[in-house]
């Protein structure tokens, strides 16, 4: 551990000037650490209550200016910041490793997801925010028009295991409608949206708009979500729960992207060397630290041990370690506490009855945080492993015998997050996509090819969440429509003269014709 050598552009100087953005008038801090070594970066402060409201206050004096720029003003920002964020995607990778120990591959693709978000967004933003006339209960002398206006200032709060996607990709098509926005990162992961807002900042976002505010959930939680008009959460369905109550107290809206225990099911025509070795990132990508991973992988019965063997061989070939280039392809957990929580799953499977394949144990031998690929047989729903999220580099197998069996399977669980089915016969895989209950499903990939499709709403059903990100849903969720109606002659009751007997037949009749006519 002691040869691990920290990135050069992850200097002390550069450091203290990212974490002084965040608000603590009391001065108290927490120890934000380098997960290679255990090493403390940077004392990063916590943000009080009262901190949460002056930042709030700052985010809607910003915002109420930031409203009324024209959009095509607000989006001459996001292209300089999308050209920004793609030439410092390095620094920004190094950011993501030293605080969360993902391996370099995942911190550089995550360094991604804004600018593609950005991207997209560019292009439908105009069209999605443009105010549209429909007609009015009367042809041509009235009209209605749907105006869309920012809901004020949007509360995000972000995860650790991608807190530069989720801190900013959030954010951004909520800064385009015109709204401000304060985010709360997990104080593990605070540096790289800090380091994100500073760009934005740089692209010309006014400064005061983008507000960050740190602490743990439970002290600073309630008093973000109370002044918020919108949240954006994206963490355990525990959590979610909460935050759902509360802002639903508040009456104001939330989208939840909760947990999952996403199954993979293989069909009996696959390739078994080729699909194991495009399964492994759907299982072990971000050392299994991602919402969308696959726990659960179902193999038909007639070439389970072919098929089995195949993942376990191509699991064993991983390689393990805690560097700043792209040779490890694992890295590490975020932090001791999560290594000790996947650890616990696996001994709990161990003593109920299942068996460890491949991996099942703890290297700190490369760092303090760090665990070996893990592949259980075995699983049943009494074991930790078998029903809740275990947020680790650990699968299960079970084989199946018919695609009933398998899609009864991989529907019994509380969550629907994401799934992932794989086969040739590509119309087969798709029938079995459709039977199964999640709000994303992956043919021949585990969970990049949904995610990374930003046209696309990306959300959870049942116990995995509420509302969506990505496609036209995730803009316009930041937006309230207001309904601007006018007549443009007084039709809408008796003309002068008229009895009400004459004005009910005559607006009967017109029923009839606007029915007819297909008016609206």
């Amino acid at each position: 551990m002691s040869d691990v050598q920290r990135p050069a552009s992850i200097t002390d100087e550069f450091l203290t000037r990212l974490v002084a953005r965040v608000p603590g008038s009391t001065g108290n801090t927490w120890k934000l650490t380098e997960v290679y070594t255990g090493e403390v970066l940077v004392e990063l402060p916590q943000s009080t209550p009262e901190d949460i409201e002056t930042a709030y206050a700052e985010a809607r004096a910003a915002q109420r200016l930031w409203a009324q720029w024209p959009l095509k003003r607000r989006l001459e920002v996001f292209h300089r910041a999308h050209a920004l964020l793609v030439d410092n995607a390095h620094t920004i990778a190094d950011l993501i490793q030293v605080e969360s120990g993902k391996n370099r591959r995942m911190a550089v693709e995550e360094s991604c997801d804004p600018p593609m978000v950005i991207s997209h967004y560019l292009k439908r933003a105009p069209k999605l925010l443009k105010p549209v006339t429909r007609g009015g209960p009367v042809p041509v002398v009235t009209t209605s028009k749907e105006v869309r206006v920012p809901k004020g200032v949007v509360g995000v709060i972000a995860p650790w295991n991608f807190p530069f996607a989720t801190g900013l990709s959030d954010a951004i098509p909520a800064l385009m409608a015109g709204n401000a926005v304060v985010v709360k990162p997990d104080n593990k992961t605070a540096l790289s949206p800090l380091y994100g807002i500073e760009l934005l900042e740089r692209a010309g976002l006014p400064r005061g708009l983008f507000q960050v505010v740190c602490g743990e959930g439970p002290d600073v939680g309630p008093t973000l979500i109370d002044h918020a008009d919108y949240v954006m959460f994206t963490g355990s369905t525990a959590t979610g729960r909460v935050i759902g109550e509360r802002a639903g107290r508040n009456l104001i809206g939330c989208c939840l992207e909760l947990g999952g225990k996403n199954p993979m099911v293989v069909l009996d025509d696959v390739d078994a060397d080729e699909w194991a070795q495009q399964a492994l990132f759907a299982v072990f990508g971000n050392t299994g630290q991602i919402c969308m991973a696959m726990e659960r992988m179902y193999l038909p019965a007639s070439r389970y041990e072919e098929l089995k063997a195949a993942f376990v061989r191509a699991t064993e070939a991983l390689v393990i370690g805690a560097t700043y280039d792209f040779g490890p392809e694992i890295g590490s957990l975020v932090s001791v506490e999560q290594r000790e929580r996947v650890a616990g799953h696996v001994e709990d499977a161990v003593a109920k009855g299942a068996t460890v394949v491949t991996g099942g144990r703890e290297r700190p031998d490369i760092g303090p945080a760090f665990y070996e690929p893990t592949v259980l047989e075995g699983v049943t729903r009494d074991m930790d492993a078998g029903c809740t999220e275990t947020f680790g580099p650990v699968v299960s197998l079970y084989p199946y015998r018919s695609i009933d069996e398998a899609v009864v399977l991989a529907n019994d669980t509380d969550y629907g997050l994401n799934a992932s089915v794989w086969g040739t016969d590509l119309e087969r895989a798709e029938a079995v996509a459709h039977r199964i209950e999640s709000g994303n499903v992956n043919i021949n990939d585990g969970l990049a090819a949904a995610y990374a499709a930003k046209g696309t709403p990306s959300g959870g059903v049942k116990n995995s969440g509420v509302g969506a990100r990505h496609g036209d849903q995730g803009l316009l969720k930041y937006t309230d429509v207001k309904n601007v109606a006018t007549v443009k002659k007084p039709v809408l009751g008796p003309q002068p003269g008229q009895d009400y007997d004459a004005y009910v037949k005559q607006m009967l009749t017109s029923l009839k014709v606007m029915k007819r006519l297909r008016v609206r």
